[in-house]
């Protein structure tokens, strides 16, 4: 298990110099790169098609359709990501560095599972469904940020020279 360092005026390292060694030499780093603009796309263009239907009624399918693969995606990024975590962590989930990042995406697969378990039984008005999935984003936009802050804190640890970062 890592070992924060609490040095006073510093932020604690995200990575020990293995786990860095191990994070830059993965073949998990490049695909998690991927995909995770693939998956921004997918969700600005469903968030569109979602808001384009609750404001005009029109287009249902395409939104929905749109939702079914940002969630698919989300799926992918997420196993990917716990592979990536047991590769430079040593542990699929909850490795100290991104235990936040993890618990949010939790709540983000929930919601977003919601929709999709909700959509496939049918028992809801598609308002109501396109509302969920709006909420989902929501959550996501809040992971997203969460690791976009975690990564500008590793480059910035690392253009400061530090060893771990």
């Amino acid at each position: 298990m890592q070992k924060p360092n609490w040095e006073i005026g510093r932020a604690p390292q995200l990575y020990t110099s293995e786990q860095k060694k191990r994070r830059d030499e993965s073949i998990w780093t490049l695909i998690q790169g991927i995909l995770a603009p693939i998956q921004f796309v997918a969700f600005a263009v469903s968030t569109v098609l979602v808001i384009w239907y609750l404001w005009t009624g029109q287009g249902y399918e395409i939104a929905t359709i749109s939702v079914l693969v940002k969630t698919a995606l989300l799926l992918t990024i997420m196993v990917t990501g716990a592979i990536w975590e047991k590769v430079v962590f040593g542990q699929y989930l909850l490795a100290p560095a991104f235990f936040w990042e993890d618990i949010v995406s939790f709540f983000v697969i929930f919601l977003h599972l919601a929709y999709v378990v909700l959509f496939f039984a049918n028992h809801h008005t598609e308002q109501s469904l396109m509302l969920l999935a709006l909420l989902a984003y929501l959550a996501y936009i809040v992971n997203a940020c969460q690791f976009l802050l975690k990564f500008r804190a590793a480059k910035t640890q690392s253009n400061m020279g530090d060893s771990y970062a």
